[in-house]
């Protein structure tokens, strides 16, 4: 365990089990091309990737091995490329907004996932900096107040750390509960986002 409670995603192949070699195939089409950047916050460390789309993912880590490995988990037929201007400029903005919370930014998203999953998305994002909402209340907002387990699922598939703020999202007795990327980085962002 490290400092933010979390494991090494080497060793934890947390999202789709032990990663394996791909087996062959004749098709090695990239699916699509994504760019990124990376950096270091006050909360490790901070990756944003691009594609057409927009901002596709925003990962937080130890290491650039940890976002590296994730990354190529939740895009793997994607072509990756480190590095240009608009990468960098974003990564800039995102981390404005992970050490100052009430930094007003707009940002081209590529929120991918199922019509659940936006929904839920969409009801962290109308959660202000500072509050917190359980995860029973975000099912009662979305209109499946039996879905408690679904929303907490959605939480956990979200690449998009921060700009989708999951980690506002609480038990019912508001205790803190797991956080893709450590519970000690959720505590921080809550912390953070309560002072300002």
């Amino acid at each position: 365990m490290n400092s933010f409670g979390t494991k090494a995603k080497r060793a934890e192949a947390t999202l789709s089990g032990p990663r394996r070699a791909p087996a062959p195939t004749r098709d090695t089409t990239v699916a699509e091309h994504l760019t990124f950047a990376l950096g270091t916050c006050s909360l490790g460390t901070l990756m944003v990737a691009r594609n057409a789309g927009g901002i596709c993912a925003v990962l937080l880590g130890d290491s650039r091995a940890d976002v590296m490995d994730e990354l190529e988990l939740r895009f793997p037929h994607a072509a990756i490329i480190e590095g240009d201007h608009r990468a960098t400029r974003l990564l800039n903005k995102v981390t404005a907004l992970v050490e100052s919370p009430n930094t007003a930014i707009d940002l081209p998203l590529d929120m991918r996932g199922t019509d659940f999953q936006q929904r839920v998305w969409r009801a962290l994002r109308d959660i202000p900096a500072g509050s917190t909402a359980s995860y029973a209340e975000i099912a009662r907002r979305i209109g499946a107040p039996d879905a408690v387990r679904a929303v907490a699922q959605a939480c956990a598939a979200n690449r998009l750390a921060i700009l989708i703020p999951c980690h506002r999202v609480v038990r019912s007795d508001g205790a803190l509960s797991g956080y893709r990327w450590g519970v000690e980085r959720k505590r921080m962002l809550l912390q953070r986002e309560a002072r300002a």
